[in-house]
């Protein structure tokens, strides 16, 4: 296990659809009572993705009640950014947005370039492959970062 956990994490992405839940829900499998976390993303004009509830679902991580939020209805339901420890951005348009809005914060920004795997692929099992993929790659960032249980 890493030597600190951050008390808090905000995992973030394009539309909080596919890849910040899926870290979200990793994080807070492996980390139930330890590390508080959430995600959003730059918009939340997509529910759920389908395929990111399956393949999550392979590994014991519940999705399908995940609601997407953007930064801005983070902000407005009074969920501060300063009040994370840590921000993970998993895409470039994520990372800009986040550092914009910590600018005047002093929490730590990480930037985890993880493919997005919507669009990738014809047909339901090279999707699953394709979503697979973005999981595990996913879950070796978080071990990584936070270590194992």
């Amino acid at each position: 296990m890493a030597a600190t956990l951050p008390g808090s994490v905000l995992f973030c992405c394009d539309h909080n659809a596919v890849r910040s839940p899926m870290a979200e829900g990793i994080l807070k499998k492996l980390f139930p009572q330890s590390i508080y976390v959430q995600s959003a993303g730059v918009k939340s004009d997509f529910e759920i993705d389908g395929y990111a509830v399956a393949v999550c679902a392979e590994i014991g991580v519940e999705l399908s009640r995940h609601k997407a939020r953007s930064f801005d209805e983070m902000q407005d339901w009074g969920d501060d950014l300063s009040g994370y420890d840590l921000v993970v951005c998993l895409s470039p348009a994520s990372r800009h947005r986040a550092l914009d809005l910590t600018r005047y914060h002093h929490l730590e920004v990480e930037y985890w370039p993880v493919l997005d795997p919507t669009g990738l692929c014809e047909g339901r099992e090279a999707n699953l492959a394709s979503y697979r993929q973005t999981r595990d790659q996913i879950g070796q960032k978080i071990t990584e970062r936070f270590g194992g249980v």
